[in-house]
């Protein structure tokens, strides 16, 4: 959505914490997880995921222009290509001079700005040839001032004791909040999420503010869905984990996102990465994930760049979101070490130049998937932390699958530190980037300030 609302983001933590301590699910017992019934597409398993802001991305703004990108991202790594909403933006109380793409006044067609549904249509064939899959961004919980549905199903909107249709949120003024007691509106908004899936062939969504959004009406129109081919679904949401029981495959990690920046400014510590692990541990219905990001277009548009938040955490703080459980998440630009604010309702071009997060962001997708240890959900190994001599600044932890181990070594401070393992895998590892052989434990390795060291079977 355009901006975050402090008062939701607050419950969502409250909620969230109390979820992690007391969540359980029919056949969970104690600490055991879950089992999600939501069905994963194996191209899933490995994928790293590019979030695509069409409107910012070249000088023309289309959906054509963007395509000529295709092949970079191709060879870059990414599987799954996110696009930010495509459709018609609402002029009705309109927030800047182009609106926001979440103020939605035609589910049904693309916004003529970016191009045409067959510009459209020929897109998502080019990704589909090369290997790669597409999901579309979704807005189910309300409208533009201007879509139809106002004039026509009035009642299919909330309204005040006035019975004035009402914003979801008083700072979303230019969207309606739409009423999911009414039956009838929850078909029309599943028509149209099947429509794209049958009449464009797209891989699946994401969903903005899933949350606020009943589960049960997710979980129709999921099962609706894969009734025409099998999708991947992700949340933006981490306080429901009922969404991933039967609609979701994916939800957001914001609260691990939140401690990197408060590890990255020295207001947190290596302490609290590893208590996040230990208390979410089994939150999530197994055959789920997290997405893992340092930046995405809220962030990046309303809280500042990585760079600003992280400085020189930055790069730790990737390689960190690339090897712990969930999948990673590129925002378009930070392959080519993007470091500004992007305008979200005006026209601010992306400027594309040679960096050297490019080869960064390769080293760090071919790590994922050279090591199946890595790969998302069950698909991947589980989390397993290792005990150091100092674990207010190593975090350090091991994941492993069949034959396959991965071990990452952290040092979330701005200060050097000489590391030794208290446990851990033993043995002969590969150090990725050098290649050299290490035996484990570790003793008395000195990492610098924000370094980190990631090692593999060989």
């Amino acid at each position: 959505m355009q901006k975050f609302n402090p008062i939701y983001w607050l419950l969502s933590a409250i909620l969230l914490f109390s979820a992690c301590q007391t969540s359980t699910r029919e056949g969970q017992e104690g600490d055991n997880q879950y089992t999600s019934n939501t069905p994963t597409p194996k191209w899933s398993k490995d994928a790293v995921i590019y979030e695509v802001n069409i409107r910012q991305y070249t000088e023309e703004g289309t959906i054509n222009a963007f395509a000529e990108h295709l092949p970079r991202l191709r060879e870059l790594g990414v599987d799954i290509l996110w696009l930010m909403p495509v459709y018609p933006i609402g002029e009705k109380n309109r927030k800047g001079t182009l609106g926001s793409y979440y103020s939605i006044k035609d589910f049904k067609n693309i916004n003529p700005e970016f191009g045409t549904m067959e510009d459209f249509k020929s897109l998502v064939k080019k990704i589909h040839e090369m290997d790669m899959h597409i999901v579309l961004d979704w807005v189910a919980n309300h409208t533009a001032w201007d879509h139809p549905w106002i004039e026509e199903h009035p009642e299919w909107y909330t309204k005040n004791e006035k019975g004035e249709i009402v914003a979801p949120v008083e700072d979303w003024s230019d969207v309606a909040d739409l009423n999911y007691s009414n039956q009838e509106m929850r078909a029309a908004m599943i028509d149209a999420l099947t429509f794209w899936v049958e009449e464009t062939n797209i891989d699946g969504y994401r969903c903005d503010m899933a949350g606020m959004v009943p589960v049960d009406f997710w979980e129709n129109a999921r099962a609706d869905i894969e009734n025409i081919k099998p999708v991947w679904m992700l949340a933006e949401d981490e306080m429901e984990t009922g969404l991933l029981e039967n609609a979701f495959n994916a939800n957001y990690a914001w609260e691990l996102h939140h401690i990197m920046n408060d590890v990255a400014k020295g207001e947190k510590n290596a302490l609290d990465v590893s208590g996040f692990f230990e208390k979410t541990d089994t939150l999530l219905p197994s055959g789920t994930w997290p997405l893992q990001f340092t930046t995405n277009h809220d962030e990046n548009s309303w809280n500042g760049t990585a760079y600003e938040r992280m400085g020189k955490a930055f790069k730790t703080m990737t390689a960190l979101t690339f090897t712990v459980e969930g999948m990673p998440l590129i925002y378009s630009g930070q392959e080519a070490g993007l470091n500004k604010s992007l305008e979200f309702f005006e026209k601010d071009t992306i400027q594309w130049k040679k960096s050297e997060m490019t080869d960064f962001y390769k080293s760090l997708i071919n790590l994922k998937k050279a090591n199946p240890a890595l790969w998302n959900g069950t698909a991947g190994g589980d989390l397993q932390s290792i005990v150091t001599n100092s674990p207010e600044s190593i975090f350090c932890f091991a994941r492993q699958k069949d034959d396959n181990t991965v071990i990452a070594l952290f040092n979330l401070s701005g200060e050097s530190v000489s590391v030794f393992f208290e446990g851990g895998p033993e043995g002969t590892f590969a150090e990725a980037g050098s290649g050299k052989n290490v035996t484990l434990p570790v003793k008395g390795e000195l990492l610098q300030p924000w370094e980190y060291k990631i090692y593999t079977t060989q």
